[in-house]
Protein backbone atom coordinates (compact mmCIF):
# COMPACT_ATOMS: atom_id res chain seq x y z
CA UNK A 1 0.00 0.00 0.00
CA UNK A 2 1.28 3.46 -0.91
CA UNK A 3 2.21 5.56 2.10
CA UNK A 4 0.18 8.72 2.71
CA UNK A 5 1.93 12.06 2.38
CA UNK A 6 0.46 13.10 5.72
CA UNK A 7 0.00 11.69 9.18
CA UNK A 8 -3.09 12.22 11.31
CA UNK A 9 -3.55 12.19 15.05
CA UNK A 10 -4.64 8.56 14.65
CA UNK A 11 -1.19 7.58 13.35
CA UNK A 12 0.51 8.52 16.61
CA UNK A 13 0.79 5.00 18.03
CA UNK A 14 1.93 3.48 14.72
CA UNK A 15 4.94 5.74 14.15
CA UNK A 16 8.29 5.00 15.77
CA UNK A 17 9.40 8.10 17.66
CA UNK A 18 12.24 9.31 19.88
CA UNK A 19 11.80 11.73 22.76
CA UNK A 20 15.39 12.94 22.70
CA UNK A 21 15.33 15.03 25.87
CA UNK A 22 13.86 13.61 29.06
CA UNK A 23 15.10 13.16 32.63
CA UNK A 24 14.57 9.76 34.22
CA UNK A 25 15.44 10.24 37.89
CA UNK A 26 13.56 7.21 39.10
CA UNK A 27 14.14 3.50 39.43
CA UNK A 28 10.50 2.82 38.64
CA UNK A 29 9.88 1.37 35.20
CA UNK A 30 6.71 3.39 34.56
CA UNK A 31 8.18 5.88 32.10
CA UNK A 32 9.81 3.19 29.99
CA UNK A 33 6.61 1.17 29.96
CA UNK A 34 4.47 4.13 28.92
CA UNK A 35 7.02 5.10 26.27
CA UNK A 36 6.92 1.61 24.75
CA UNK A 37 3.13 1.67 24.72
CA UNK A 38 3.33 4.91 22.73
CA UNK A 39 6.09 3.72 20.39
CA UNK A 40 8.72 6.03 21.88
CA UNK A 41 12.41 5.45 22.46
CA UNK A 42 13.79 7.69 25.23
CA UNK A 43 17.02 9.65 25.56
CA UNK A 44 17.55 10.54 29.22
CA UNK A 45 19.81 13.47 30.02
CA UNK A 46 22.10 13.41 33.06
CA UNK A 47 22.72 16.97 34.16
CA UNK A 48 23.75 19.17 37.10
CA UNK A 49 20.28 20.41 38.08
CA UNK A 50 20.52 21.00 41.86
CA UNK A 51 17.35 19.10 42.76
CA UNK A 52 18.43 16.04 40.74
CA UNK A 53 20.53 13.21 42.20
CA UNK A 54 24.30 13.60 41.95
CA UNK A 55 25.70 12.76 38.51
CA UNK A 56 27.11 9.33 39.53
CA UNK A 57 23.70 8.46 41.01
CA UNK A 58 21.91 9.61 37.84
CA UNK A 59 24.26 7.41 35.84
CA UNK A 60 23.60 4.43 38.09
CA UNK A 61 19.84 4.92 37.71
CA UNK A 62 19.88 5.16 33.93
CA UNK A 63 22.27 2.23 33.50
CA UNK A 64 19.91 0.12 35.60
CA UNK A 65 17.00 1.24 33.43
CA UNK A 66 18.93 0.40 30.28
CA UNK A 67 19.69 -3.07 31.59
CA UNK A 68 15.94 -3.76 31.77
CA UNK A 69 14.89 -1.84 28.64
CA UNK A 70 17.68 -2.52 26.17
CA UNK A 71 17.52 -0.47 22.95
CA UNK A 72 14.54 1.58 24.09
CA UNK A 73 16.26 3.96 26.50
CA UNK A 74 19.59 5.74 26.00
CA UNK A 75 21.37 8.53 27.85
CA UNK A 76 23.78 11.45 27.80
CA UNK A 77 26.35 12.03 30.50
CA UNK A 78 27.67 15.28 31.96
CA UNK A 79 30.53 16.36 34.23
CA UNK A 80 30.80 17.97 37.64
CA UNK A 81 31.72 21.66 37.35
CA UNK A 82 32.35 22.16 41.06
CA UNK A 83 36.01 22.83 41.76
CA UNK A 84 36.53 24.18 38.27
CA UNK A 85 39.20 26.58 39.57
CA UNK A 86 41.20 23.76 41.15
CA UNK A 87 44.31 22.38 39.51
CA UNK A 88 43.62 19.21 37.55
CA UNK A 89 39.88 19.84 37.27
CA UNK A 90 39.65 19.43 33.48
CA UNK A 91 41.57 16.13 33.55
CA UNK A 92 39.26 14.80 36.25
CA UNK A 93 36.13 15.95 34.41
CA UNK A 94 37.33 14.48 31.13
CA UNK A 95 38.14 11.16 32.78
CA UNK A 96 34.55 10.94 34.05
CA UNK A 97 33.26 11.69 30.55
CA UNK A 98 35.47 8.98 29.04
CA UNK A 99 34.31 6.42 31.59
CA UNK A 100 30.67 7.35 30.95
CA UNK A 101 31.08 7.00 27.19
CA UNK A 102 32.65 3.59 27.75
CA UNK A 103 29.57 2.64 29.79
CA UNK A 104 27.27 3.56 26.93
CA UNK A 105 26.54 7.29 27.08
CA UNK A 106 25.64 8.66 23.63
CA UNK A 107 27.08 12.11 24.26
CA UNK A 108 27.59 14.89 26.81
CA UNK A 109 25.25 17.53 28.25
CA UNK A 110 26.34 20.99 29.42
CA UNK A 111 23.91 23.07 31.46
CA UNK A 112 22.96 26.70 32.01
CA UNK A 113 24.89 26.93 35.30
CA UNK A 114 27.79 27.62 32.94
CA UNK A 115 27.37 31.33 32.30
CA UNK A 116 24.57 31.89 34.81
CA UNK A 117 25.88 30.55 38.11
CA UNK A 118 29.38 29.07 37.91
CA UNK A 119 32.11 31.44 39.10
CA UNK A 120 35.85 31.41 39.58
CA UNK A 121 37.45 32.17 42.91
CA UNK A 122 37.88 35.80 41.83
CA UNK A 123 34.11 36.13 41.32
CA UNK A 124 34.15 36.16 37.51
CA UNK A 125 31.57 34.07 35.66
CA UNK A 126 32.76 31.01 33.74
CA UNK A 127 31.40 31.03 30.18
CA UNK A 128 31.02 28.04 27.90
CA UNK A 129 33.70 29.31 25.48
CA UNK A 130 36.33 29.76 28.20
CA UNK A 131 39.66 27.96 28.33
CA UNK A 132 38.62 25.71 31.23
CA UNK A 133 36.60 23.57 28.79
CA UNK A 134 39.05 23.48 25.86
CA UNK A 135 40.47 20.05 26.66
CA UNK A 136 37.02 18.50 27.07
CA UNK A 137 35.52 19.98 23.92
CA UNK A 138 38.69 19.24 21.96
CA UNK A 139 38.42 15.58 22.94
CA UNK A 140 34.71 15.41 22.00
CA UNK A 141 35.26 17.29 18.73
CA UNK A 142 38.04 14.96 17.62
CA UNK A 143 35.87 11.90 18.22
CA UNK A 144 32.56 13.26 16.86
CA UNK A 145 30.90 12.80 20.26
CA UNK A 146 27.80 15.02 20.38
CA UNK A 147 27.29 17.78 22.93
CA UNK A 148 23.83 18.88 24.00
CA UNK A 149 24.08 22.43 25.28
CA UNK A 150 21.56 24.32 27.40
CA UNK A 151 23.24 27.72 27.51
CA UNK A 152 21.13 30.67 28.65
CA UNK A 153 17.40 30.89 29.21
CA UNK A 154 14.43 32.10 27.17
CA UNK A 155 14.87 35.72 26.19
CA UNK A 156 11.76 36.40 28.29
CA UNK A 157 13.95 35.90 31.35
CA UNK A 158 15.53 39.30 30.68
CA UNK A 159 12.24 41.10 29.98
CA UNK A 160 9.67 42.63 32.36
CA UNK A 161 6.81 40.27 33.16
CA UNK A 162 4.34 42.31 31.08
CA UNK A 163 6.55 42.01 27.99
CA UNK A 164 6.93 38.21 28.15
CA UNK A 165 5.31 36.25 25.36
CA UNK A 166 4.05 33.01 26.94
CA UNK A 167 2.15 32.27 30.14
CA UNK A 168 4.51 29.62 31.51
CA UNK A 169 7.38 32.12 31.55
CA UNK A 170 5.21 34.84 33.08
CA UNK A 171 4.02 32.49 35.79
CA UNK A 172 7.44 31.02 36.56
CA UNK A 173 9.36 34.26 36.82
CA UNK A 174 6.57 35.92 38.78
CA UNK A 175 6.90 33.16 41.37
CA UNK A 176 10.72 32.99 41.19
CA UNK A 177 12.06 36.55 40.96
CA UNK A 178 15.47 35.27 42.10
CA UNK A 179 15.82 33.64 38.66
CA UNK A 180 14.32 36.58 36.72
CA UNK A 181 17.39 38.14 35.14
CA UNK A 182 15.57 41.40 34.42
CA UNK A 183 16.12 42.14 38.11
CA UNK A 184 19.76 41.00 38.12
CA UNK A 185 21.88 43.18 35.83
CA UNK A 186 24.98 42.02 37.73
CA UNK A 187 24.69 38.68 35.91
CA UNK A 188 25.71 38.07 32.27
CA UNK A 189 23.07 39.32 29.83
CA UNK A 190 21.11 37.31 27.29
CA UNK A 191 23.36 38.32 24.39
CA UNK A 192 26.46 37.55 26.45
CA UNK A 193 25.31 33.95 26.82
CA UNK A 194 24.27 33.52 23.20
CA UNK A 195 27.57 35.00 22.05
CA UNK A 196 29.52 32.68 24.35
CA UNK A 197 27.82 29.65 22.80
CA UNK A 198 28.46 30.99 19.30
CA UNK A 199 32.10 31.59 20.21
CA UNK A 200 32.40 27.97 21.34
CA UNK A 201 31.19 26.89 17.90
CA UNK A 202 33.75 29.19 16.30
CA UNK A 203 36.50 27.73 18.49
CA UNK A 204 35.48 24.13 17.74
CA UNK A 205 34.02 24.13 14.21
CA UNK A 206 33.89 20.32 13.98
CA UNK A 207 32.08 19.88 17.29
CA UNK A 208 28.68 18.23 16.85
CA UNK A 209 26.52 20.51 18.99
CA UNK A 210 22.79 20.30 19.64
CA UNK A 211 21.38 23.56 20.97
CA UNK A 212 18.85 22.55 23.60
CA UNK A 213 15.58 24.50 23.76
CA UNK A 214 15.97 25.83 20.20
CA UNK A 215 19.42 27.02 21.16
CA UNK A 216 17.86 29.57 23.54
CA UNK A 217 16.77 31.45 20.41
CA UNK A 218 13.17 30.33 20.82
CA UNK A 219 11.77 33.83 20.27
CA UNK A 220 12.78 34.00 16.59
CA UNK A 221 13.09 31.28 13.97
CA UNK A 222 15.06 33.82 11.94
CA UNK A 223 17.73 33.89 14.65
CA UNK A 224 17.82 30.09 14.79
CA UNK A 225 18.16 29.96 11.00
CA UNK A 226 21.11 32.38 11.05
CA UNK A 227 23.04 30.01 13.32
CA UNK A 228 22.04 26.87 11.44
CA UNK A 229 23.27 28.46 8.22
CA UNK A 230 26.52 29.60 9.80
CA UNK A 231 27.43 26.48 11.80
CA UNK A 232 27.19 23.31 9.76
CA UNK A 233 27.50 21.01 12.80
CA UNK A 234 24.78 22.74 14.81
CA UNK A 235 21.39 21.15 15.44
CA UNK A 236 18.60 22.31 17.73
CA UNK A 237 16.07 20.45 19.82
CA UNK A 238 12.53 21.65 20.45
CA UNK A 239 12.48 20.77 24.12
CA UNK A 240 10.04 22.84 26.17
CA UNK A 241 10.02 25.65 23.57
CA UNK A 242 7.30 24.55 21.16
CA UNK A 243 4.95 27.08 22.74
CA UNK A 244 7.29 29.84 21.53
CA UNK A 245 6.94 28.57 17.97
CA UNK A 246 3.19 28.47 18.47
CA UNK A 247 3.26 32.07 19.68
CA UNK A 248 5.11 33.10 16.52
CA UNK A 249 2.73 31.12 14.36
CA UNK A 250 -0.20 33.31 15.44
CA UNK A 251 1.00 35.95 13.01
CA UNK A 252 3.51 34.05 10.87
CA UNK A 253 2.31 30.48 10.55
CA UNK A 254 3.75 30.06 7.06
CA UNK A 255 7.15 31.27 8.25
CA UNK A 256 7.16 28.62 10.98
CA UNK A 257 6.20 25.95 8.44
CA UNK A 258 8.91 27.14 6.07
CA UNK A 259 11.45 26.95 8.90
CA UNK A 260 10.65 23.28 9.49
CA UNK A 261 10.86 22.44 5.81
CA UNK A 262 14.10 24.38 5.31
CA UNK A 263 15.83 22.84 8.35
CA UNK A 264 14.09 19.49 8.52
CA UNK A 265 17.46 17.71 8.82
CA UNK A 266 18.62 19.81 11.80
CA UNK A 267 15.68 19.77 14.24
CA UNK A 268 15.14 17.16 16.98
CA UNK A 269 12.02 16.48 19.03
CA UNK A 270 12.23 16.43 22.83
CA UNK A 271 9.98 17.34 25.75
CA UNK A 272 11.96 17.77 29.00
CA UNK A 273 9.57 15.41 30.77
CA UNK A 274 11.01 14.46 34.16
CA UNK A 275 9.90 11.88 36.68
CA UNK A 276 11.04 10.93 40.17
CA UNK A 277 10.32 8.06 42.55
CA UNK A 278 7.32 9.91 44.00
CA UNK A 279 5.42 9.79 40.70
CA UNK A 280 2.88 7.04 40.18
CA UNK A 281 2.28 5.21 36.92
CA UNK A 282 -0.92 7.23 36.52
CA UNK A 283 1.08 10.45 36.90
CA UNK A 284 3.56 9.36 34.26
CA UNK A 285 0.87 8.23 31.85
CA UNK A 286 -1.23 11.37 32.22
CA UNK A 287 1.57 13.92 31.88
CA UNK A 288 3.45 12.21 29.06
CA UNK A 289 0.26 11.54 27.09
CA UNK A 290 -0.85 15.16 27.41
CA UNK A 291 2.47 16.51 26.18
CA UNK A 292 3.11 13.95 23.45
CA UNK A 293 -0.38 14.09 21.95
CA UNK A 294 -0.58 17.89 22.07
CA UNK A 295 2.76 18.22 20.25
CA UNK A 296 1.86 15.56 17.70
CA UNK A 297 -1.40 17.30 16.89
CA UNK A 298 0.41 20.60 16.35
CA UNK A 299 2.90 19.10 13.91
CA UNK A 300 0.71 16.73 11.89
CA UNK A 301 -2.71 18.43 11.69
CA UNK A 302 -4.02 21.86 10.76
CA UNK A 303 -6.63 21.77 13.50
CA UNK A 304 -7.13 24.63 15.92
CA UNK A 305 -5.97 23.68 19.39
CA UNK A 306 -5.64 25.10 22.87
CA UNK A 307 -2.21 24.96 24.51
CA UNK A 308 -1.45 25.78 28.17
CA UNK A 309 1.13 28.52 27.55
CA UNK A 310 -1.03 30.68 25.28
CA UNK A 311 -4.25 32.57 25.83
CA UNK A 312 -5.67 31.93 22.34
CA UNK A 313 -6.05 28.77 20.24
CA UNK A 314 -3.33 28.04 17.68
CA UNK A 315 -3.56 26.26 14.33
CA UNK A 316 -1.47 23.16 13.71
CA UNK A 317 1.30 23.17 11.10
CA UNK A 318 0.39 19.96 9.23
CA UNK A 319 3.91 19.02 8.19
CA UNK A 320 4.46 16.24 5.67
CA UNK A 321 5.07 12.80 7.12
CA UNK A 322 8.62 12.68 5.76
CA UNK A 323 9.49 15.83 7.72
CA UNK A 324 7.78 14.56 10.86
CA UNK A 325 9.82 11.35 10.66
CA UNK A 326 13.06 13.32 10.61
CA UNK A 327 12.10 15.53 13.52
CA UNK A 328 10.69 12.71 15.62
CA UNK A 329 13.22 9.99 14.82
CA UNK A 330 15.82 10.20 12.09
CA UNK A 331 17.72 13.31 13.21
CA UNK A 332 18.12 12.01 16.76
CA UNK A 333 19.29 8.64 15.44
CA UNK A 334 21.90 10.36 13.31
CA UNK A 335 23.20 12.78 15.96
CA UNK A 336 23.21 10.45 18.94
CA UNK A 337 23.80 7.19 17.02
CA UNK A 338 20.75 5.61 18.57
Amino acid sequence: MKRSKWYSDKDFLNVQKIDAHIHMNTRHSYFNEVARENNFTLLSINTEVPEYPLLPDQQEIILEQQSHFDQSVFHLTSFDTSGISEEGWSEKALEYVKESIDKGACGVKVWKNIGMDLKREDGSFVMICDREFDEIFGYLEARSIPVLGHIGEPRNCWLPIEEMTVDNDRNYYSQHPEFHMYHHPEYPGYNDLINSRDQLLENHPDLLFIGAHLGSLEWSVDEVAIRLDKYSNLYVDLTDRICHLQYQSFSERNKIKDFFYAYQDRIIYGTDLEFFDGHTRADVFRESQNVWMRDWKYFVTDEEMVVPALDSPVEGLKLEASVVDKIYRENAKKCYRI
